[in-house]
């Protein structure tokens, strides 16, 4: 039975940064605030469409995999933030990469966790020799439906996407191990009214949100059931945390990411962290992590890979990824997102003020 090795990466972020300080000018906030309580310091803010990350991020992972379009046989997209719930995200993304005309494009919804499910996924249907070649990208556009007057929620999160590319090997490579699940019995605690089948003809306009977020029992649901699933996939493999190279978790909130290795008994030296520069991405934290591991040198030849997640329903999982024989790219896409014409806040500002009008039309 083949196996899914992960050949091809790439990211895609918005240049808009918005900072804390940005936050502080229209919530009662602070820098300090901010940081002391979630890690982050900034996060990206998109000017385009989620397509549009998705694409660019999609082309840099197969020019580094030095594959085309035409030699996909499946597009995985994880997502919670769909530019349309019909047709779907990942038929969007195909038509617009050159020769992927034809293939398998499917969207997997589990939250934050939404790229590791893919993975999952994608990677079962190689193995079981459904398919050879797959791209699995993981991307958010969350401003636009958040709450910028709610501070527990505004300061968390950010846009962003990114991608890699699964083929078939006969190497022992790719995923290794894996643990999904769900405390489904939970789902309230995390939610996201406003977006969905049952806002609509109910006096709101979709895209007008209001977010549950409990954010203390969120806490100790992530830390439980990313640390379980953790310690599940490395006991089934027979491995310890000190076979672990590098962790590269979901980056939610730095107490959460500090609290899963200690319990798993990684130090932090092996975990990688960059939710200070994006905040919580969402489906794309795990992936755009991975790929600055890798272009940090921390992702070598034969690496132990542990990346735990988990999101809204509430999911969670766990994957324990071997690296292959290569680390550095085989080529590289021109491919850009269109220029940006205003700033972070600017575009923030636009959308406080479109949900003030909204609310006032209902």
């Amino acid at each position: 039975m083949p196996n899914a090795g992960i050949t091809g990466w790439g990211k895609c972020l918005p240049p808009a940064v918005l900072s804390n300080n940005d936050i502080a000018t229209f919530l009662d906030t602070s820098d300090e605030w901010i940081t002391t309580r979630t890690g982050i310091k900034e996060r990206r803010i998109a000017h385009c469409s989620l397509t549009d990350m998705a694409v660019v991020a999609g082309k840099r992972a197969l020019a580094c995999a030095g594959i085309e379009g035409k030699d996909l046989d499946l597009i995985v997209m994880g997502t919670t933030t769909h530019d349309e719930q019909c047709p779907n995200q990942a038929s969007g993304v195909q038509r617009r990469i050159p020769g992927a005309e034809g293939c398998g494009a499917m969207d997997v919804n589990t939250a934050c966790t939404s790229f590791l499910y893919g993975l999952s996924t994608a990677s079962a249907m190689i193995k079981t020799g459904a398919i050879k070649n797959a791209l699995v990208i993981g991307g958010e556009l969350i401003s636009p439906f958040m709450d910028w007057n709610d501070r527990n929620v505004a300061v968390l999160f950010g846009d962003g996407c990114a991608a890699v590319v699964l083929q078939a090997t006969d190497n022992d490579e790719g995923v290794q191990m894996e643990r999904l699940g769900c405390y489904g019995e939970s789902r309230g605690i995390l939610q996201i009214h406003g977006m969905g089948g049952n806002y609509v003809h109910a006096d709101r306009l979709i895209g007008v949100t209001e977010w549950q977020f409990e954010g203390q029992e969120i806490f100790k649901k992530a830390v439980s059931g990313m640390s379980m699933a953790s310690e599940d996939v490395l006991r089934r493999a027979g491995k310890t945390a000190a076979d672990v190279d590098i962790c590269v978790p979901h980056q939610a909130n730095l107490r959460i990411i500090e609290f899963v290795a200690k319990k798993a008994g990684i130090p932090m030296e092996k975990v990688y962290v960059s939710v200070e520069r994006y905040g919580n991405m969402s489906a794309a934290t795990v992936p755009v992590a991975l790929c600055e591991a890798i272009e940090d040198g921390r992702v070598k030849p034969g690496s132990q890979l542990l990346m735990p997640a988990f999101g809204g329903g509430l999911t969670f999982c766990a994957h324990l990824v071997k690296w292959g024989n290569r680390s550095t790219p085989l080529g590289k896409s021109d491919a850009e997102l269109a220029p940006q014409t205003r700033s972070a806040l600017e575009i923030v500002q636009h959308y406080r003020k479109a949900k003030g009008h909204a609310v006032a039309y209902i």
